[in-house]
């Protein structure tokens, strides 16, 4: 009986705020604008003298204007913060809106209301003559920097805004290094945690795998592997390849497997497994362009023979013992269509024998699609064989063997692989 599959639920987009993305965007445009073009900088003083006497003609250092606007009250800050201001210029001695002198934390209320309607943009806090505590208070608060009233002169405070304007973007820099460290960091976490952990307890087998993402910084790519053994011994593997090596070929993958996973371990095998996979595939994914190669084996308890289904995928690579191991393909005859492709589709089931002693290496195509030199051929099944043969007679086994392998393709290929790479080897020693 075929297993049930959900639907896909409709997932709702992150709500934000469009306007509010649109002026932030511009803002920091127009603070990179300026320290690449040496654009006129353009100040917004906020203080309640509407004449504005309080700041002298100011110039930067080329000499030309700086501009001035003037609020009398934050309602008029609001308006006038357009993106191309550059720097504020705050009068603390100026009544912070809704708030008494006689209220907890009156004394800078102004400033941190400023901070909160421009949290982009650089401040200098204007305070009393000889009022430094004050002042130091305002830049541990957030402001970039603090002057006397009294003691102000045209170069002094062109100097203290071009400071100013440039520390605010240096810690913006600073901050958006550190939210994207941090974001990478979390990704990096979670991808690692989608990463397989194989079930092989009780397994008269090793396992080793190696995995490479084609996206850059990236763990986990749309190329997917896992191993479980059911409890009546019988050891399963599977790799596949969702076209494409995004994000969301990655997330899908990861569906494929764990759906993968839960229909071995509830007894499905072969192409009822399939079938159901290509279920959750057509449900799952975001365009009906979008398919999935996969390999899968069934290992006997006894380790001598298994099953093969292959849904457009390269055959696995056959390794016995000898003086000198030479890989072969199991048979491809029976390759049915990726996953996908066609409704109805059937996998037939090849058994193959296996003997005694055995190494087993499934494979993406992204190991034989490199090139052999830069612009060269593709190494191909051919050129795969034959590498893998010659690190064999050098003695390379499980891990080595892989590691070297995908070295070796990369060192090929003249330049690091477009496409995700995963290889994964079983071995039984009698």
């Amino acid at each position: 009986m075929p297993v049930p599959v959900p639907r896909q639920r409709a997932v709702p987009a992150a709500e934000c705020g469009p306007a509010q993305v649109s002026a932030v965007a511009l803002t920091e445009e127009a603070y990179r604008d300026t320290a690449a073009l040496g654009a006129a900088l353009t100040v917004l003083l906020v203080e309640d003298d509407p004449s504005g006497a309080l700041v002298p003609e100011l110039r930067d250092s080329a000499g030309r204007p700086i501009r001035v606007r003037t609020a009398r009250n934050l309602t008029e800050a609001g308006r006038l913060l357009t993106p191309d201001v550059h720097c504020i210029l705050l009068d603390l001695a100026l009544p912070a809106a809704g708030c008494t002198d006689t209220e907890d934390g009156a004394e800078l209320a102004v400033l941190r209301q400023v901070l909160e309607l421009a949290p982009r943009h650089a401040v200098i806090a204007l305070t009393a003559s000889g009022d430094a505590e004050r002042g130091a208070e305002a830049v541990r608060v957030g402001a970039q920097d603090y002057l006397f009233r009294d003691e102000l002169d045209s170069r002094l405070l062109s100097r203290a805004i071009r400071y100013a304007v440039e520390r605010k973007r240096s810690d913006t820099a600073e901050r958006r290094l550190a939210e994207g460290r941090l974001r990478a960091q979390e990704n990096r976490r979670l991808e690692r945690g989608l990463l397989p952990t194989p079930l092989l307890e009780g397994a008269a087998l090793r396992f080793a795998a190696r995995y490479r993402p084609g996206r850059s910084r990236a763990l986990l790519g749309g190329d997917f592997y896992d191993a479980v053994r059911t409890p009546d011994g019988t050891v399963h593997a599977m790799i596949g390849d969702v076209c494409g090596h995004g994000p969301d070929e990655a997330a899908l993958g990861v569906e494929l497997r764990i759906a993968w996973r839960a229909l071995t371990l509830a007894g499905l095998c072969g192409d009822e497994l399939l079938g159901t996979l290509q279920e959750v595939l057509e449900h799952e994914r975001s365009d009906d362009e979008i398919f999935a190669t996969l390999c899968t084996v069934d290992i006997a308890p006894d380790g001598r023979r298994a099953g093969l289904c292959l849904a457009g995928h390269p055959a696995p690579l056959l390794i016995r013992p000898g003086a000198t191991p030479v890989p072969r393909l199991l048979p491809f005859d029976n390759n049915g269509p990726a996953l996908g492709l066609l409704p109805g589709a059937r996998w037939p089931r090849t058994q193959v024998e296996l003997g005694a002693e055995w190494s087993l290496m499934l494979y993406t195509d992204g190991l034989i699609e490199g090139r052999t030199s830069p612009g060269g051929p593709r190494l191909g099944q051919d050129g795969m064989l034959g590498m893998i043969h010659r690190q064999l007679s050098e003695g390379l086994r499980g891990e080595d063997l892989l590691r070297a392998a995908v070295s070796e393709v990369r060192h090929l290929n003249g330049d690091e692989l477009t496409d995700d790479v995963a290889v994964v080897l079983l071995d039984r020693v009698a």
